[in-house]
């Protein structure tokens, strides 16, 4: 069971959810726009805000559907729960369909964290709103909801398996947004 698990969401997460919705809105490939990522926020300024909006929702559906079938047939078993989430983000990140170039995984790893640690998701999104609304930067957005998440999730995951994950999906958005963090500190990031 948990073969199939760990499999159905490494292939939910690897659903291009950008690349479909920005050729169904605009007739491009939103790889060769914008910054060339396929999240929500290049669909944003490729295709415009609903589509962007739209991905973002898609994107976290990804992370959160294939976690909670895990919490539905595994119940009681939260390094199943982890491993099933890491798969979806990883297919985000890694899609099969895309000759694995994929995304940052950011709206993927808030739809796994609202299933497991609810209270990290929403401070992310939170902290990611407000950085957003203020630094006009969804990067650093991003990696600030990441540290919200981290924090909230060691003080309110029912079991350690699951703030560790959050720890774990932190890692990894920063090595997603390695070229973002380097424009940061060169101050070249781009601004919505």
């Amino acid at each position: 069971m948990l073969v199939a698990l760990l499999l159905l969401g490494y292939l939910a997460g690897s659903i291009p959810f950008g690349v479909l919705v920005t050729r169904w809105a605009r007739g491009v490939d939103v790889r060769d726009q914008g910054s060339g990522n396929i999240g929500a926020t290049n669909v944003a300024r490729v295709a415009g805000k609903k589509a962007g909006v739209l991905v973002l929702v898609l994107d976290a559906l990804k992370g959160a559907l294939p976690v909670l079938l895990a919490l539905q047939w595994l119940p009681g078993e939260p390094r199943a729960h982890v491993a099933v989430g890491l798969a979806a983000f990883l297919g985000h990140c890694f899609p099969v369909w895309l000759k694995l170039r994929g995304g940052k995984g950011v709206a993927t790893a808030l739809g796994v964290l609202l299933v497991l640690v609810p209270w990290a998701a929403l401070a992310g999104a939170a902290v990611y709103a407000v950085v957003v609304k203020v630094a006009r930067m969804s990067s650093l957005g991003s990696l600030s909801a990441g540290v919200a998440a981290v924090v909230t999730a060691a003080f309110t995951a029912a079991f350690r398996e699951y703030a560790l994950l959050s720890g774990l999906l932190f890692v990894f958005m920063l090595w997603t947004h390695r070229e973002n963090i380097s424009r940061l500190i060169r101050r070249t990031e781009r601004r919505f």
